[in-house]
């Protein structure tokens, strides 16, 4: 079981028991905090896409500890212009553990999802069976036509000179 949730801004695949760092929460070490920003939600194959949110359904996590990242540096240089700045920058993250996913889903939604696409395939099948028809007869009478014509049309190729 796996879900999407949306944390501080960013997108997280998370799972029961995984540990993830996300940019810096304003949570102290120990607590816990439920996240109900939860965009899709995977119970062993039975998928629940939100609108933007899947309703009722949390995850809770707990806030393991405060680090910050490795130092990235950013170098900048125009060559020939005697340009060059260089910049060094290390981001905050929390580490946090996520307990439990909790997911409400209600099977109505997803049987009404179910039918209505069966339904709507079968007049589509019809619409273009019907299509189909008179587009071949008028492929036959175009082919008959243009055959005369082609022959009729034809030119001899003008020569080129070698110089």
């Amino acid at each position: 079981m796996y879900a999407i949730v949306e944390i501080a801004g960013q997108q997280f695949k998370v799972e029961e028991g995984k540990k993830i760092f996300v940019h810096r929460l304003d949570v102290e070490d120990g607590k816990q905090i439920d996240f109900d920003h939860v965009l899709l939600i995977d119970e062993d194959g039975k998928v629940t896409v939100g609108e933007p949110t899947v309703k009722d359904a949390t995850v809770q996590a707990k806030v393991i500890d405060k680090v910050r990242g490795e130092k990235v540096i950013v170098f900048k240089k125009k060559r020939k212009k005697g340009y060059r700045v260089k910049n060094g920058h290390r981001q905050n993250f929390t580490q946090v553990e996520i307990i439990s996913i909790n997911g409400k889903t209600s099977p109505k939604k997803h049987a009404a999802k179910k039918e209505a696409p069966a339904a709507a395939e079968e007049p589509v099948k019809e619409k273009k069976a019907e299509a189909k028809k008179p587009a071949a007869k008028k492929t036959e009478a175009a082919e008959k036509k243009p055959a005369a014509k082609k022959t009729a049309e034809k030119k001899p190729a003008a020569k080129k000179s070698g110089k």
